[in-house]
């Protein structure tokens, strides 16, 4: 049976159209995925459905839900029915909840504003939602708040809030893209679960196109505000009849060309870490109880060479973070040493020996200042060096280098997309020429078609400058297409290391294999 029929939905913000002709149907207890490159229209078509469009956005179409029309009901109505009848998990879960709140709160709430419940009643039904999704009370209690847990977790306290009442329509805009391996399994196990219980239906929005593959039963392809392309999973997959759809699947399987690692031989290693330990002292369990300590990065040790490219690669917690963290000189080490160069890193180390590695964020959009042009936040870097007199030409070489223009420059951070900015993170790590880019989960966040993109950027630019790159990522694949090394990391230490090829196409330790087995993969039968 239908439970949503979606028609002709256009949608313009402003006068500038979003959305034209989108239609498809999702029937009860179906998983329906809306795949497409970023700006797609993909979580407008979401917003559109839920009432949540932007101030000056005008709506025309049909969305009939259980024999009403969303689009023409006023916003009342839509309030009764948003967490009651349509749950909506959105992208980014540390947003998504109030840091104000505690998780048990948040889940409750739901209730308590739909008069499902009573606020103790409501309570003992968010405790019992939160344990379906993995949070047991007992290792989780409803006073923690959102910062106190992981990335994962987060997102499961956001499931819980979305299916409080057991609503008919789940609408799932990218739940597992900042999200490892094996914990995006969960997550797509947790969601696929509440689907064939529940009954409900479930609208998976992503750019993941081995996700829709494991999970979606029809799939539609949108691009430039358009379905292009829709129908049974495993057929649209197969026939790819779109152009569109067949430049997606293309970026999607892409490998950057990039030239042979530098051979061995006397050269020093750029970067040696050798038995490295970091330590976290822990809240006491009593009053008079020591305190535990939490050996986050537990005797690690491994070289860099000159231009060569290494990953990283474990799931959230192993300790990758606070290793980099040490590597960039942020955080001391209570045990071991890291040498750049061969001159000991640490928190005091010389602008001059800093100024040698620098560092692409995941998110670019927040390791900038929204209240600087462009050229400044590129220029940032000069403060280690020293700021030359032709700094406004170097920072218009170093976007022309990133496939931008020096005009960019005099533009503010918010007025360029996902791709463009974390060009510009990548043109801030180049201005001051440094030996060595930490890239942590610096493609994460993009399209495939963006992701091919950088890739691309990345090959060309350690090509052409002698780059080395740290690449930290929880995507196997990424790592496979642009590493000539990789690492694998649990609990703290490095448990396999190799050639990127041979470590993820025949793994030799249990959890490598583990993480391996996780990454989702479109069947070869489809290709």
């Amino acid at each position: 049976m239908t439970l949503l029929r979606l028609r002709d939905l256009d949608v313009a913000i402003g006068g500038t159209p979003i959305l034209a002709g989108v239609g498809f149907d999702l029937a009860e207890g179906a998983v329906m995925g809306l795949v497409g490159e970023s700006g797609s229209g993909k979580s407008m078509t979401a917003l559109a459905l839920m009432g949540l469009l932007p101030e000056g956005a005008t709506v025309t179409g049909r969305a009939d839900f259980a024999g009403r029309d969303l689009l023409a009901l006023s916003e009342t109505a839509l309030c009764g029915l948003r967490g009651r009848e349509i749950g909506m998990i959105f992208q980014e879960p540390m947003t998504a909840l109030n840091p104000l709140q505690t998780i048990g709160d948040q889940v409750a709430e739901t209730l308590i504003v739909h008069g499902a419940a009573r606020r103790a009643e409501a309570r003992g039904v968010a405790a019992e939602r939160l344990a379906r999704v993995g949070l047991p009370q007992d290792r989780f209690p409803l006073s923690l708040y959102p910062h106190e847990l992981s990335g994962g977790q987060r997102q499961r306290v956001c499931i819980a809030m979305a299916v409080a009442l057991r609503p008919k329509l789940l609408i799932a805009d990218e739940p597992t893209t900042a999200l490892d391996v094996t914990t995006q399994a969960q997550i797509l196990d947790l969601l696929t679960g509440l689907v064939a219980e529940e009954r409900m239906a479930m609208l998976l929005i992503t750019h993941d196109l081995a996700v829709v593959s494991g999970t979606a039963d029809h799939v539609a392809v949108m691009q430039a505000g358009r379905i292009v392309e829709a129908g049974a999973t495993e057929a649209v997959f197969r026939t790819r009849a779109h152009d569109y759809t067949r430049r997606l699947f293309a970026a999607s399987a892409h490998r950057p060309d990039r030239r042979p690692p530098p051979p061995g031989g006397e050269a020093p290693p750029l970067l040696e870490v050798r038995g490295a330990v970091r330590e976290y002292r822990l809240p006491r369990p009593g009053p008079f109880a020591p305190h535990p300590a939490l050996r986050a990065v537990d005797g690690v040790s491994f070289a860099l060479g000159p231009g060569e490219s290494l990953g990283l690669v474990g799931e959230s917690g192993c300790g990758k973070s606070t290793l980099t963290r040490a590597i960039l000189g942020l955080d001391a080490l209570q045990g071991g040493e890291i040498r750049l160069a061969g001159v000991p890193v640490g928190p005091g180390m010389d602008p001059a020996l800093r100024a040698r590695v620098q560092v692409v964020f995941q998110d670019p959009y927040g390791s900038f200042d929204p209240r600087w042009r462009v050229e400044r936040l590129v220029a940032e870097p000069f403060h280690l060096t020293g700021r030359p007199d032709d700094w406004r030409d170097r920072v218009g070489a170093a976007l022309r280098e990133v496939g931008l223009a020096p005009g960019d420059g005099a533009k503010f951070i918010h007025e360029f997309s996902g791709g463009q900015r974390q060009r510009i993170a990548i043109a801030r790590a180049l201005i001051i020429r440094p030996d060595l880019i930490v890239l942590d989960e610096a493609v994460s966040a993009l399209d495939v078609r963006v992701r091919a993109q950088i890739l691309d950027l990345l090959a060309a630019l350690q090509d052409s400058h002698g780059l080395a790159y740290l690449f930290i990522s929880h995507d196997l694949s990424v790592v496979r297409a642009v590493t000539d090394r990789v690492l694998v990391m649990q609990a703290g230490r490095i448990v396999e290391d190799g050639a990127a090829e041979a470590v993820l196409t025949a793994p030799r330790h249990a959890y490598t294999q583990q993480l391996v087995a996780a990454t989702p993969k479109i069947p070869e039968d489809w290709m």
